[in-house]
């Protein structure tokens, strides 16, 4: 049986990927050394993998699937798991996210669907409250899994428009900094990507108090999420996203246009060569 530590546990999506790794495991025969040998990853990796311990990457399922021949049956229990390591009201947004056909973000942080990973590994050990290494290390598996939906077929029309501020504080580690404005600048020559920044010239905006997403789903209903250090806010009321959806239009008005953003961009990722 897969370990767990509570009841709460044991009906969770994460549970049920663990269950589901060992019992193919052990009905295709294969020992862990065996699998780790075929997989080429650690053993004590996947048996942590099998009782629920730890959170794999995409990249771990894909492979599973192939070995088992499940026809993508781990990575879609995974990406249910995924969701097990936020909050309810966090998770709740994701399922918006992760369904909508477009996407508005204003950032005061480079938000995780443009993170790399070493840098969400810094975001995360920066936090204050200590989390162990496995957990961090479960924590950036799951904010990156996030980015997959940028991936889609059709992939969601995204706009973001960084404050001045989130690109002008960098990583202690100049490459991690580097690689993460790399990041942004290939994100904005996405052709369903667009990119803006809001320059300290423009002043201060009514809307500049913490960050911002409007999600817009294929039936024409919307939501906004608001983001706090400890919890966040998810409005449904139409009257409501509306209000955020004007909010969010005087400020991209007020941002630097798409183009002089990307120029802008470039900039600060020679001026941050390590």
């Amino acid at each position: 049986m897969v370990e767990n530590n509570s009841d709460e546990d044991a009906g969770s999506a994460r549970w049920v990927l663990a269950c589901e790794l060992r019992r193919l495991r052990e009905a295709s025969g294969r020992s862990l050394a065996q699998l780790a040998d075929e997989a080429n990853y650690d053993r004590t990796y996947l048996h942590r993998l099998e009782t629920g311990e730890r959170l794999s990457k995409l990249p771990v399922m894909e492979t599973l699937d192939r070995i088992y021949g499940t026809s993508g049956l781990l990575v879609r229990l995974w990406g249910l798991a995924r969701l097990d390591a936020f909050k309810d009201k966090y998770r709740e947004f994701m399922r918006y996210e992760a369904k909508a056909t477009i996407i508005h973000k204003y950032a005061v942080v480079v938000p995780g669907l443009l993170q790399t990973e070493d840098f969400a590994r810094f975001v995360l050990s920066s936090a204050p409250t200590a989390i162990s290494p496995a957990e961090i290390e479960d924590s950036v598996a799951a904010r990156i899994g996030r980015q997959e939906l940028l991936r889609r077929n059709p992939p969601p029309s995204v706009r973001i428009i960084f404050d001045e501020a989130v690109l002008r504080r960098p990583a202690p580690d100049p490459k991690i900094w580097h690689d993460q404005l790399t990041r942004i600048e290939a994100a904005a020559q996405a052709p369903t990507m667009t990119i803006q920044v809001l320059p300290f010239a423009a002043g201060m905006q009514g809307l500049t108090g913490g960050p911002l997403s409007l999600l817009w789903m294929a039936d024409g209903s919307a939501v906004a999420y608001l983001e706090g250090n400890r919890s966040g806010e998810l409005l449904e009321e139409p009257a409501e996203v509306e209000r955020y959806r004007l909010a969010y239009d005087r400020l991209r008005d007020a941002a630097l246009p798409p183009c002089d953003s990307s120029t802008f961009i470039q900039q600060l990722v020679e001026d941050s060569r390590p």
